[in-house]
């Protein structure tokens, strides 16, 4: 099986509800698009609507991190950059890149951490064999790509300089 690399299916457009007084892009809708497209991902990975009404799976956010880089102004359009930087039994560390199409540049950047979750017992429990590997492939697809300096890194302000 194949996996794209990176997976940059989903298209965005800043919308007029998600402008805020700055007359930009709020925050708070950076986090709705990047969820439209981790849909599209789960899709590919066979975990998306159906494993959820066919399996009684799903998956819940764990911990996330955001880079806002560059403003989106109301109907400007941009493409998502995804991939799956790491997977273990029961996780999967997931990556975002908004990419504006007017010029090209990274808008804002997003990392998550999921977890694979029993919806019918409320508790996180290991990936499907079968899935499992569908997300393996992903992973070893998006390790070719080169690096992201800015994935995995902790929130803080710089050290101070002595």
């Amino acid at each position: 099986m194949n996996f794209p690399t990176p997976f940059a299916r989903y298209r965005a457009e800043v919308l007029p509800a998600w402008i805020d007084g700055n007359n930009h892009m709020n925050m708070g809708y950076y986090t709705v698009l990047f969820d439209l497209a981790t849909d599209e991902l789960w899709d590919e990975l066979g975990i998306g609507k159906g494993y959820k009404v066919g399996r009684g799976m799903g998956t819940f956010a764990a911990e996330g991190h955001i880079i806002y880089e560059r403003e989106m102004l109301l109907g400007e359009r941009g493409l998502v950059h995804s991939r799956v930087l790491g997977v273990d039994a029961k996780r999967m560390h997931v990556s975002h890149e908004l990419y504006r199409d007017a010029d090209g540049q990274r808008a804002a950047a997003q990392e998550f951490i999921f977890l694979n979750v029993d919806l019918t017992r409320r508790k996180v429990t290991p990936w499907p064999e079968d899935i499992l590997v569908r997300i393996e492939v992903a992973a070893a697809a998006h390790a070719g790509l080169p690096p992201l300096d800015w994935a995995g890194r902790r929130v803080a302000l710089p050290a101070p300089k002595g």
